[in-house]
């Protein structure tokens, strides 16, 4: 039998490979010694790879998963990558590694589970690491490891891998990692690339400190965190779709004494466009201490129930909203207070006010609760009146749980007018979360009845618990921190400044309740330092805490900054549409409704932002000349029209309000929505790297700077592998835009003030 030598370019990216990360070659080799002796293990040699066999006997070796399991204790993080080779022929294979790392890494152990000589690992510094990146691309005539240009990288193999089995390789590297204003950061190199989501990944990363750690964010993925202390804290990236792709981005605020109560910490984006002054895009990421003093205790909650209980809730639904009123009683402190409005034609309570919470008045309220049938129709507007107009109980935040199944039938029917109605009557400032249960719900009445009050809004599938969606909602309201707060701009004089910042999203920032950050967007103006003052009532008392962006430190390496921005942009655009096609609402004029088109129109193609909406502008044939903008804006004006206002109830109506809510806290560059019938769609033919767009055209990626410009001669083009191509690659790599090349195909873009074309290999 014949050995067969492969190379896997494991370089948690895909190397030409779609559903895999393995980059793979086939080389004869010399007949193994008898199985008492070692292998021989030939040199490995580079070759073109086969993905899917190119010929009858062509095989293939394959990256099948990858473990990332990371330690960060205070700045040390220690990072063990787990490979899962799979060898899918009938002959024993080797595989060679490649890691990309960044800088100041440090290789710590390695360990292979096969049965041959154990292997070594070595950090290749960044010159060394070029010339191999430029020596495999370049034999190999496959762009993908040009993403990684200006790496330092990581070498290794292993062999044998048997035929038709799996071996697991483990390698254990170190790192410091840099603080900011008690921001510490931590990155793992993977691959934009689309089609290395298809390997099957498992990120975990668990965060200790000396300092307690306040909260924990991702700019690249959904994580969702898990608390054992102030100090210890596990966080895994979600299972969405694109989570095997992609470099991840975690940042975590520890705490100090002189942060008083609120930690912030900012990243500024450079976009000298945006002003004559210059400018830019900046984040604001907030924590609030992981625990309180012992003799500062949070502010307490009035919580006001209102369930609706017509004939349409009959039944399960009926059940399970009772059960979560009951938990929602059982979770409030001894001391803090609650009522019950129950609603259909006419409105009933279980007290005049909210009352205070003992042993004895739960025990009434789990009687009243018993007691509540379903029958006849769906009286909102009463019912949420009787709710806001309350008196509120005196030192406590005061709270609404509002649960609906159905549509106004019953009373004042208008929804402008129930919505106005409430905001006149909430003069106590209640915040108003609310629960549309099932899809026959006015969804753009309920979003805006919360949004108004600093609550929020859930949707409850028919197939989703009542009960469970509530508590989780519930459970975040816990340890009211800061409320109301508000962001004021400091001037030179010390004075409140409206030049500095604009455009903040959200423009109404949120309460913050125990475990909860605030993440804020927006755009600054000029290139110097700019004082910032955050207030609002803390634990009760009104408390400021001031933090300064310094413009100078501005770089591109937050080049997720301005799209997040952008995602908050559009769904803010979007959502005023939806609340204008309500009835009896002032639909916008001609010139606004242009406006708004215009602008999402331009967001959607500057940052990539797909929508349900803007769909269209991902197919390959659109048309992106100046002569075709009014029928963009046709196309765009008459979906919004029918959909976005036209829209107010059943499946089509809740998932747009799903998919605002989403881009609203968006992370990472996926475009994924839901669709008219809540069926997730990914849209792949745009791409966005670092701070870059790229639309799909046929066997092309066009730069969406210059979309309008796809079809003239460039200034300069760049063959595949040429000593051009890689000074191009470097160059783009001093930008970290070096990703941008990888994208298959040929790729045209703007580099300077010069359109360039790049050959495909």
């Amino acid at each position: 039998m014949k050995l067969s030598t492969l190379c896997v370019l494991a370089c948690l990216c895909l190397v030409a490979v779609p559903a895999c990360f393995a980059q793979v070659s086939i080389q004869p080799a010399p007949i193994p010694p008898p199985p008492h002796h070692p292998p021989h293990r030939p040199p490995p040699q580079i070759i073109i790879p086969p993905f899917r066999p190119r010929t009858p006997h062509a095989v293939a070796v394959e990256l099948t998963a990858v473990g990332g399991d990371i330690q960060i204790n205070d700045q040390v993080a220690t990072t063990v990558i787990e490979l899962t080779l799979t060898n899918r022929s009938g002959q024993p294979q080797e595989a060679q590694i490649i890691l990309p790392v960044p800088d100041g890494v440090a290789v710590r152990s390695l360990q292979y589970d096969g049965i041959g000589p154990e292997p070594t690992a070595e950090v290749l510094p960044r010159e060394e690491a070029r010339r191999i990146y430029e020596s495999i691309v370049t034999s190999m005539r496959d762009p993908a490891l040009v993403e990684f240009v200006g790496f330092n990288l990581i070498k290794t193999s292993a062999f044998p891998v048997p035929p038709g089995a799996s071996q697991k390789l483990r390698l254990t590297y170190e790192q410091v990692l840099p603080i900011d204003s008690g921001r510490i950061d931590y990155f793992l190199p993977r691959s934009e690339s689309l089609a290395s989501s298809g390997t099957v990944w498992n990120v975990q990363v668990v965060l200790r400190s000396k300092a307690p750690i306040s909260t924990v964010f991702s700019s690249s993925h959904e994580v969702t965190t898990q608390r054992h202390s102030p100090n210890h804290i596990t966080v895994h990236l979600a299972g969405q779709s694109g989570a095997g792709r992609g470099s991840v981005r975690l940042s975590y605020l520890v705490e100090s004494p002189r942060d008083n109560g609120f930690m912030a910490s900012l990243s500024a984006y450079p976009d000298g466009s945006l002003s004559p002054e210059g400018g830019g895009y900046f984040l604001l990421l907030g924590g609030l201490p992981a625990t309180l003093p012992k003799d500062i205790k949070p502010v307490k909650r009035e919580v006001v129930l209102v369930i609706d209980r017509s004939g349409s809730m009959r039944g399960t639904k009926m059940a399970q909203a009772l059960a979560a009123a009951t938990q929602v009683i059982d979770g409030l402190e001894l001391g803090e207070a609650f009522n019950i409005i129950d609603y259909s034609d006419s409105i009933n309570s279980f007290a005049e006010r909210p009352v205070i919470k003992t042993s004895e008045t739960t025990s009434q309220a789990r009687v009243y609760i018993a007691g509540i049938q379903a029958n006849g129709g769906t009286n909102i507007h009463d019912a949420m009146l009787e709710a806001v107009r309350q008196q509120p109980t005196e030192g406590m935040l005061p709270l609404v749980i509002f649960l609906t199944d159905g549509l106004p039938t019953v009373g004042e029917r208008n929804e402008v007018k129930i919505r106005e109605a409430i905001r006149t009557a909430n003069r106590h400032e209640r915040r108003v979360f609310t629960f549309g249960v099932g899809v026959d719900v006015n969804t753009p009445l309920l979003s805006n009845i919360a949004s108004s009050s600093r609550g929020a809004s859930t949707f409850v599938m028919p197939e989703e618990d009542v009960e469970v969606k509530v508590s989780q909602v519930f459970r975040r309201l816990c340890g009211p921190i800061l409320a109301s707060p508000r962001l004021v701009v400091l001037g030179s004089n010390g004075e409140p400044s409206t030049r500095s910042i604009r455009e903040l999203m959200p423009a109404q920032l949120p309460d913050l309740f125990e475990g909860d950050q605030l993440v804020l967007l927006g755009q600054y103006v000029g290139g110097s330092a700019i004082r910032m003052r955050l207030e609002g009532s803390y634990l009760g008392t009104p408390r400021s805490f001031e933090f300064e962006l310094d413009a100078a430190r501005a770089t591109t390496k937050n080049s997720f900054v301005p799209r997040l921005w952008a995602n908050r942009k559009v769904a803010t655009l979007i959502d005023e549409v939806r609340q204008a096609g309500a009835e009896g609402a002032a639909r916008p004029t001609d010139a606004r409704m242009k406006e708004l088109v215009d602008e999402i129109i331009r967001l959607s193609t500057k940052f990539g932002i797909l929508t349900e909406y803007t769909a269209f502008l991902a197919r390959e044939d659109s048309n992106f000349s100046a002569a075709e903008a009014p029928a963009r804006r046709e196309s765009l004006q008459g979906l919004l029209r029918s959909r976005a206002a036209g829209d107010r109830d059943g499946v089509g109506a809740v998932n747009q309000e799903v998919n605002i809510q989403n881009m609203q806290t968006a992370t990472g560059g996926v475009n994924a929505y839901f669709d008219a019938e809540m069926k997730e769609v990914e849209v792949t033919t745009i791409q966005n790297i670092a701070d870059q767009t790229f639309f799909q055209r046929g066997s092309r990626w066009v730069d969406a700077r210059i979309l309008d410009q796809e079809d003239e001669i460039p200034d300069r083009v760049f063959e595949f592998a040429t000593p051009e191509y890689m000074r191009l690659a470097e160059q783009l790599a001093s930008e970290g835009r070096q990703g941008v090349l990888a994208l298959g195909g040929e790729v045209y873009l703007l580099v300077g003030s010069e359109r360039v074309l790049v050959r495909a290999p």
